[in-house]
C-alpha cells in the first residue's frame, strides 16, 4: 500500500500545525519546512478546513490553525478523507471495474480486511501521539522556539 501525496501533505500539515499550536502559521510556511508545493499545501488545507480539522482566517494577518485540540484529531479518520476517494484496486470501483475475475475473486475480501485492520490501528493514534515529546519533530517544524518543551530548536 502507498499512501497518496495528498495523505502525505495533510499529515505533515496537521503536525506543523500541532508543533505551532496557538499560532496562525501560512500555507507557504508549511510548504517550506515540508518540502512541498504550496499550491499542493493549498488544496489539502482547504479540504482540512472543509472537514473541520483546520480554522482559517484570511487577510494580511490571516494564518491558519488547528480548528480542535490534536488529541481529538484522529490519523485514521484523517487519512480517510484523503484516501477513499482512490479505490485501492480497479475491482473497488464500482464504477470502472472490468476485472472479469471480480464476482469470483476472493482477493477482495482479504484486500478489505487488511484495510480495516489499517484503518483500525491508524483510529487509535492521534495528532498529539505524533507530536507529544518529539523532539526531532519540533526541531524540524517549529516556527518559534519554545525553551519551556524540553526540546532544543536548531535555527
Amino acid at each position: 500500500m502507498r499512501l497518496t501525496t495528498r495523505t502525505n501533505l495533510a499529515a505533515r500539515t496537521l503536525m506543523f500545525c500541532a508543533v505551532n499550536d496557538g499560532q496562525l502559521v501560512r500555507t507557504s510556511d508549511i510548504a517550506e519546512r515540508c518540502n512541498a508545493s504550496t499550491n499542493h499545501v493549498a488544496r489539502v488545507v482547504q479540504q482540512l478546513q472543509a472537514e473541520g480539522y483546520l480554522e482559517t482566517l484570511r487577510g494580511r494577518t490571516g494564518g491558519i490553525r488547528l480548528a480542535k485540540s490534536a488529541d481529538r484529531i484522529s490519523i485514521g479518520a484523517v487519512f480517510r478523507i484523503f484516501e477513499t476517494e482512490i479505490p485501492f484496486a480497479e475491482c473497488f470501483d464500482e464504477v470502472r471495474n472490468t476485472c472479469p475475475l471480480a464476482a469470483t475473486c476472493r482477493l477482495r475480501s482479504y484486500v478489505t480486511r487488511a484495510l480495516e485492520a489499517f484503518y483500525h490501528e491508524l483510529d487509535m493514534v492521534t495528532l498529539e501521539d505524533l507530536v507529544r515529546g518529539n523532539c526531532g519533530l519540533m526541531d524540524l517544524l517549529a516556527m518559534k522556539p519554545d525553551l519551556s518543551s524540553g526540546c532544543t530548536v536548531r535555527a
